[in-house]
């Protein structure tokens, strides 16, 4: 079972430095097996020798008005479970008060131009939130290797470019998405999705994918077959309604140029009912 920690002092007296170096998967709880493969990534990567450090932590700051935090799952005998059974050596699992002991901060890191657009534009602040916990944390457990998975790219990015600008002396690793049996990517707020809403949810994996079918024909040819599986999926009972759906270029986050080659991620949001959904893959042109 993996050691459960609440505190700063307590996580202090159990990280000793060890051989095999130390990794940290962050979480806000409510674990699947998405994030259980984020702990076997560093698990394998640090071998027997290192530490893997999961964090358990609803964070208040990246819910905005109207949000899901007081709905967000709190699972944590489950996510300590399933944590130790992946290769987690500590849980740590901090109450609000132990990240934010001054309340809420009045000092935060802001996440800059690239937490603006996509996701940071469909919810303001959002990723300050994101960076101001994740730098928190990274102070707290001080890793050597951190591990986020690629289904929140835009996330993905902000950390790596906060790491890069603000010299934390840590290696940001992407781990690939996780999906379940019907292509859905995998994600703790699946669960608030009814059995008919789930076949609408369908057709956000389905409009990725058709985009990378079409790849060889170019950035903009992935852009309309992407475009024409959701404009159909708005008219699905219930309608997939879209927030967004973006061909990025992955370095600064902005929209990629049809003549674009390389990397570029493919990005989409939408909402199934009451449930807000993202979803990405990745392209190679």
């Amino acid at each position: 079972m993996a050691e459960l920690l609440h505190t700063g002092e307590e996580l202090r007296q159990r990280l000793v430095a060890g051989a095999g170096g130390r990794g940290v998967v962050m979480t806000m709880g409510a674990l699947h097996e998405g994030h259980a493969t984020l702990v076997r990534a560093a698990r394998e990567r640090l071998g027997p020798e290192g530490t893997v450090v999961v964090t358990v932590f609803v964070n208040p700051l990246q819910f905005g008005a109207g949000e899901d935090l007081d709905r967000y799952p709190r699972t944590l005998e489950a996510d300590l479970e399933l944590a130790a059974e992946a290769g987690a050596d500590v849980v740590f699992a901090p109450p609000v008060e132990e990240v934010y002991p001054g309340g809420e901060p009045q000092v935060r890191i802001a996440a800059g131009p690239m937490g603006e657009r996509y996701e940071g534009a469909s919810r303001p602040g959002h990723f300050d939130g994101v960076c101001t916990v994740v730098a928190k944390l990274l102070h707290l457990t001080a890793p050597d290797v951190a591990f986020f998975g690629e289904k929140d790219a835009q996330q993905l990015a902000v950390v790596r470019r906060m790491a890069t600008d603000l010299n934390f002396p840590v290696e940001v690793v992407g781990v690939p998405t996780v999906r379940e049996g019907d292509h859905v990517a995998l994600s703790s707020r699946n669960r608030y999705l009814s059995e008919v809403e789930r076949v609408s949810a369908r057709e956000l994996s389905r409009a990725l994918l058709t985009g990378v079918q079409v790849a060889p024909k170019g950035p903009a040819a992935v852009r309309r077959a992407a475009q024409a599986v959701l404009e159909a999926a708005a008219g699905a009972e219930p309608p997939v309604v879209l927030d967004y759906l973006a061909l990025i270029d992955p370095a600064d986050f902005t929209e990629a140029a049809d003549d674009h080659t390389g990397e570029a991620v493919l990005a989409v949001a939408a909402r199934v009912g009451t449930t807000r959904l993202i979803d990405n893959v990745r392209i190679h042109f």
